[in-house]
């Protein structure tokens, strides 16, 4: 078997921050500014199209990223404001904008959680997430839409949060927050689901495109290629959560300690909410038990896993 490429990020990234950046024909990106731990140098919007667009991404509710969208639009008709999900990042400007350009809103249903909550159960993303926005169009998978004068194609790709799109353009994908090259994707149930990103993650490997364009960082020149490091990445994690547990880790923060060692504690608060992901994941593998208690999960080997 072939060994898998080694998965190193990209932190090499200019946004220009508010300022309109030709990305490819047809396709600009006015990066946000809204920097941090979750959003790297801000979050990338883009303005699709020649004579008639679309904008995907509005991003946060700031004046100057509207008035910024606002000139990148520069007076052409805008058909849509598209958004590959709904965490407030990317879509808390969206209905301001819509109203500004007088264009409906397209995605890929309201925001909805990859799973309902446990009793007891509490939601780390939920202020993070725009869950009153309802689109004028529902966008599926597979359909080819009209983004301005240009054609996109819909791709569902779950796992980051339930809703998550990505789109064709053509040898360009835009990847959302499904795959960047900053830093590996957060995926906090029941927010996301792990077995969702996964599955995802192999169905966008399967497709032709070339250059991956994410909501956060740089382009990905050779997308594929960095999407199959990234699937291998995260198996390798799912394997160090074993481990750990058959190390004697019972607890997520246990099984955190285990894999980051050295990094301070919070990148390790972090870390969990994902480690609690893999863990869901392998649980529903039958790789690990989990027996929920008033103080937290306490995780064991399968009796009967591999």
């Amino acid at each position: 078997m072939a060994m898998a490429t080694q998965l190193v990020f990209d932190r090499q990234f200019d946004p220009q921050t508010g300022d309109a950046i030709v990305v490819a024909d047809g396709l600009v990106r006015v990066t946000a500014p809204n920097g941090g731990p979750y959003t790297f140098t801000g979050t990338n919007s883009f303005v699709v199209g020649h004579q008639r667009v679309a904008v995907i991404d509005p991003g946060p509710d700031k004046v100057g990223h509207l008035d910024a969208l606002v000139r990148a639009i520069a007076g052409r008709p805008v058909e849509a404001i598209i958004l590959t999900h709904t965490h407030r990042d990317h879509s808390a400007l969206a209905r301001r904008l819509a109203d500004r350009v007088a264009a409906p809103l397209w995605f890929g249903g309201r925001h909805r959680l990859s799973r309902p909550l446990r009793p007891l159960e509490r939601n780390p993303l939920k202020k993070s997430c725009d869950w009153d926005l309802v689109p004028d169009v529902t966008l599926v998978d597979g359909q080819t839409i009209s983004a301005g004068d240009l054609e996109l194609v819909v791709h569902a790709t779950p796992g980051h949060c339930a809703n998550h799109l990505a789109f064709g353009l053509g040898d360009l994908l835009l990847s959302g927050d499904h795959v960047m090259g900053w830093n590996s994707t957060l995926v906090a149930t029941p927010d996301g689901s792990m077995a969702d990103y996964l599955a995802s993650l192999e169905k966008i490997i399967a497709l032709p495109y070339r250059i991956y364009s994410p909501a956060h960082g740089g382009p990905i020149a050779d997308g594929r290629t960095y999407a199959k490091a990234l699937l291998a990445h995260r198996h390798m994690r799912n394997m160090q959560v074993v481990d750990a547990v058959r190390a004697g880790a019972r607890s997520i923060g246990a099984i955190a300690e285990a894999i980051y060692p050295t990094q301070p504690y919070a990148v390790r608060r972090v870390a969990r909410m994902t480690i609690a992901a893999h863990v869901e994941y392998l649980a529903g593998r039958d790789l690990l038990s989990v027996s929920p208690g008033w103080l937290g999960d306490r995780i064991t080997p399968s009796p009967t896993g591999a």
